[in-house]
């Protein structure tokens, strides 16, 4: 089998073939939501944007973040497990919820607000690859509000054999292609929205502006790797005496101290150092001048 070079599960490929093909990215909102793609009649994707300068932040996170009648929808495309995954979605959703509300305006005109999250690992301890959390009583099961919404797609529990007539496993199996011959299955399938998401596949990857921005996020990478490896020798050494986990532990907060003096996100901190925004809140009130 002939291994693609490119995958779906860069962010860079996911989101430059959505924001160059909106109407594929209907397609998919409207599997994942379970509606007629005839019924999304507002439809924005609100950041578009995607610079080279951007891409080559070590901190760059890619997600789709688009209106679609009236609802807020956040679509990440996340390979690796780094760590506090549902913390970290729960933190996106109530910083996109909480700043959707204008000044003067009354709390009822918030809008739904949903984070679909497109995982190359596996999360639950389920055999399904679809989790859809909801706030419910937990003995009642009464749903509180219908203006919160998780969605999680684990792509390595998807079935293995799969049909024209599920759209949303199409989708799904599209985003898992790592083959040519992958890619041609669900080409040949004689779904028409799938054909054209492959043909635009094969349009985003041929051109030198995408391969230019997969060459700087590749090299972003690799600093950063390097810059955390470095700061783990700086732990082992300032903390051999104690032990090399609480070395690298200092590392990490050491880390972790000169972002926030930097000013940066405390989410995109979370992302760099594993910690969690209640580890970070405390190093910064414990060093007053952070």
């Amino acid at each position: 089998m002939k291994k693609l070079r490119y995958t779906f599960k860069s962010d860079i490929l996911f989101k430059m073939v959505f924001v160059r093909y909106p109407s594929l990215l209907k397609a998919f909102v409207s599997a994942v939501l379970e509606v007629p793609v005839e019924s999304i009649t507002d439809f924005e994707i609100i950041n578009p944007e995607m610079t080279p300068a951007h891409i080559e932040s070590k901190f760059c996170r890619l997600d789709i973040n688009m209106r679609v009648n009236g609802k807020r929808i956040d679509i990440e495309m996340q390979m690796a497990n780094e760590g506090n995954y549902p913390e970290r979605v729960m933190f996106y959703w109530a910083r996109d919820y909480s700043s959707a509300l204008p000044a003067g305006e009354d709390y009822s005109t918030l809008p739904g607000t949903m984070i679909v999250s497109i995982l190359d690992f596996e999360l639950f301890e389920c055999a399904e690859y679809h989790s859809c959390f909801k706030p419910l009583e937990v003995t009642r099961h009464t749903l509180l509000s219908d203006k919160m919404g998780f969605y999680f797609f684990e792509l390595p529990k998807l079935p293995s054999e799969i049909d024209g007539g599920e759209r949303l496993i199409l989708w799904l199996s599209l985003f898992n292609a790592n083959t040519e011959e992958e890619l041609e299955r669900i080409d040949k399938m004689g779904v028409s929205v799938m054909s054209e998401a492959v043909n635009a596949y094969r349009n985003i990857t041929t051109l030198p502006e995408y391969r230019e921005l997969e060459r700087i996020r590749e090299k972003a990478r690799h600093d950063e790797a390097q810059a955390l490896n470095h700061t783990r020798q700086i732990a082992f050494s300032e903390g051999i005496e104690q032990g090399i986990e609480q070395g690298i532990g200092q590392g990490i907060a050491i880390m972790a101290r000169k972002l926030l003096k930097r000013g940066r996100p405390v989410e995109e901190i979370m992302e760099d150092t594993g910690l969690s925004y209640e580890e970070i809140e405390e190093l910064r009130t414990s060093h007053t001048n952070l």
